[in-house]
């Protein structure tokens, strides 16, 4: 059992990763192994102390660095499922179970809309997870949404299983070339089903009957990660130790609300690690 598992790669995460290593701490990091997306493609960064003006890019190579320095490892999977156990917390990624005693969401914020019926049909035909439950869907036809080209290996998993996808990106061209693919030219506006999932509704109208829909994205919503997580719209609550409305849940950095600064994500981070060095203390 890790001593605390980070979700998110981004300053916050970054923040708490490097202070938990400094107390030798067991953890384990979850995220894309290119650090922040939304860093690297900001076009200048003026207000990060000590940095002077600088670039996303740059800033996002530096802090590459240092993880490298500090010897930081990344778990580039997609956390899909948590849940709160007598000693911890359990993490569900891609079908790979891990347990730790503490918890720092640093997610950053969920911009992507759910789709309609989303949430109403989670676990019956939808999934977030390919390798999970994939194999409940042999020759049967599914949608999916893929939301960046790291996950289509997992498109090409789900095509080796199901007799026709459906595929939607969020992303130019797809680099997925299979005779049961079929791209759709025309958005996901609604997942169809009453006790289960039965289609698909286009944004032109159109429908597509469907088994499953598997929705391949950066990030799982806080709230359907954690059930029970105490929210104010799309941001998590938390206390200014960065406490969550669970014991030894945390979270820091665009997840706790505005403003969306680097700055006040890694103060965040800083925060919610010192909060986890106490709880384990007294644990």
């Amino acid at each position: 059992m890790y001593d605390t598992a980070i979700i998110g790669t981004g300053p916050a995460g970054m923040s708490a990763a490097i202070n938990l290593k400094l107390h030798n701490k067991d953890i384990i990091w979850f995220g894309a192994q290119e650090l922040s997306d939304k860093v690297r493609k900001s076009e200048k960064i003026a207000n990060y102390p000590g940095m002077g003006l600088v670039t996303g890019e740059e800033l996002n190579q530096r802090m590459e660095a240092h993880r490298e320095e500090m010897e930081l490892a990344i778990t580039d999977r997609m956390v899909t499922n948590i849940t709160k156990t007598k000693k911890g917390y359990m993490l569900l990624a891609e079908n790979e179970i891990y347990e730790a005693k503490t918890l720092l969401l640093a997610t950053g914020v969920i911009t992507a809309k759910g789709f309609e019926g989303e949430a109403e049909l989670l676990g019956r035909g939808v999934s977030y997870c390919a390798t999970c439950d994939g194999f409940l869907y042999k020759e049967k036809n599914l949608a999916v949404f893929c939301a960046a080209p790291r996950y289509e290996h997992e498109v090409e998993y789900l095509a080796g299983i199901a007799g026709k996808v459906y595929l939607h990106t969020s992303y130019g061209e797809s680099g997925i070339d299979l005779p049961n693919v079929e791209r759709l030219d025309k958005p996901i506006r609604k997942i169809l089903g009453e006790e289960r999932v039965s289609g698909v509704e286009l944004a032109d109208g159109g429908e597509r009957n469907v088994d499953g829909v598997f929705i391949l994205r950066n990030a799982v919503a806080p709230a359907t990660l954690l059930p029970g997580l105490a929210m104010d719209g799309a941001h998590i609550v938390v206390d200014r130790m960065q406490a969550t409305n669970h014991p030894g849940c945390y979270a820091a950095g665009d997840c706790t609300g505005r403003p969306y600064q680097i700055a006040k994500a890694v103060g965040e981070g800083n925060v919610a690690a010192h909060s986890i060095l106490e709880y384990l203390a007294e644990e």
